[in-house]
């Protein structure tokens, strides 16, 4: 049997090919034979067999409640070093009101960011995370472009902070993503799990991803 992904047969993608995550929640459904599924078990054999289904349908439904408040934990870690990034931030831009014109407007937003439950939430913490990153990098450009600046001990303390937060909320995501990759294989987990998720009305979830303006400057030339 000829493999199916063959590197010496198959098309290679000389161009390249940019990865991009769709922001799109999918409902989990089941369809009339799981729901029969769903109800015979009352009948093989009789009563003992539906009390044993109940309970595999109770222990799965506890696993995704608790599968939701890790997901919720998780997204609260990066919104406290959000949080923390935003006054190192505004910290930053006080030592470098010389230096660099900020919209006030933009900090008057994330100022005020707190994190929020659900689709919605998740959807607010993407939005105001690409407003912090545009804010760090200006300030990084500031820090870069006047050379003076970076003799200033109290700046240099303050950009210090802000490149270790940088790294804690990339850690933070990562691990808010391969939770948000469990809950996504998991409701979809046949019979129980997704007879339940689809019950319940669950959705997947998205995870993070990096916005436009980070992606375009990656591309960038830096040497």
């Amino acid at each position: 049997m000829a493999n199916e992904l063959d590197e010496l047969r198959d098309g290679t993608l000389e161009g390249g090919n940019d990865t991009k995550v769709i922001g799109k929640q999918l409902e989990i459904k089941v369809g009339v034979g799981s729901k029969i599924f769903d109800i015979m078990w009352w009948f093989l054999p009789p009563i003992i067999g539906g009390i044993i289904w109940t309970v595999m349908k109770v222990k799965a439904k506890n696993r995704l409640q608790q599968l939701q408040q890790k997901l919720q934990h998780d997204a609260s870690q990066i919104d406290n070093y959000l949080e923390q990034r935003v006054q190192i931030l505004k910290n930053c831009a006080k030592l470098l009101d010389k230096a660099i014109d900020l919209d006030e407007n933009t900090f008057t937003k994330i100022a005020a960011y707190r994190s929020g439950n659900g689709a919605e939430g998740d959807e607010a913490r993407l939005e105001h995370a690409a407003e912090i990153e545009a804010v760090g990098r200006k300030v990084n450009f500031a820090f870069e472009n006047y050379p003076d600046l970076k003799a200033h001990r109290e700046i240099a303390d303050a950009m210090q902070q802000n490149s270790y937060l940088q790294r804690e909320i990339t850690a933070a995501r990562e691990v808010y993503n391969d939770t948000v990759n469990v809950w996504n294989r998991e409701i979809y987990m046949w019979p129980t799990k997704q007879i339940v998720a689809a019950k319940a009305g669950y959705t997947t979830r998205i995870p993070f991803t990096a916005d436009k303006e980070t992606k375009e400057a990656a591309r960038g030339t830096f040497f």
